[in-house]
């Protein structure tokens, strides 16, 4: 299956084939200069001790610590917009930015929609798991992924 993105306001057009049990991952693009890179990538969920929330006295999400402490917190939605699901890559935006797809050997292919505190550089990725005990089995990785920018 084949399915086109179109993005408003953008000149630029890209094609994804889709993995055929799901819809909404992708596989690899067709197109773009694609390059390899050796990087440390560690795992996340989206439970209270990965991103860095917990419930106020209203039993409401909020931001457990930083400069927004204590702001409401959207649960499992990422940086750009989107429901975080597995295939959900967070990166640096300076170096990567949303819509990057990354391929990772062990996890498979993800496009980058979300950032982390401790992602800095563009050695560092997070690939997201749905259960903190995947996300703890994968750990601390350093692979060689290859990367389309976005």
């Amino acid at each position: 299956m084949t399915r086109t993105r179109f993005c408003l306001g953008a000149v630029l057009v890209m094609t994804f084939v889709l993995c055929s049990s799901c819809a909404t991952h992708p596989k690899k693009p067709h197109g773009g200069q694609a390059y390899n890179r050796e990087m440390e990538v560690t795992a996340y969920d989206a439970g209270k001790k990965s991103c860095n929330w917990k419930r106020n006295w209203l039993l409401q999400p909020v931001v457990a610590s930083g400069p927004n402490k204590g702001q409401p917190k959207k649960v499992g939605i990422t940086a750009s917009g989107t429901r975080a699901r597995p295939g959900t890559l967070a990166a640096d935006t300076d170096y990567y930015p949303f819509g990057t797809v990354i391929y990772v050997p062990g996890y498979g292919y993800g496009r980058v929609e979300d950032r982390g505190g401790a992602i800095k550089g563009p050695d560092k990725l997070d690939v997201f798991f749905k259960s903190r005990k995947k996300a703890l089995q994968w750990g601390r990785r350093r692979v060689r992924v290859r990367v389309w920018p976005g």
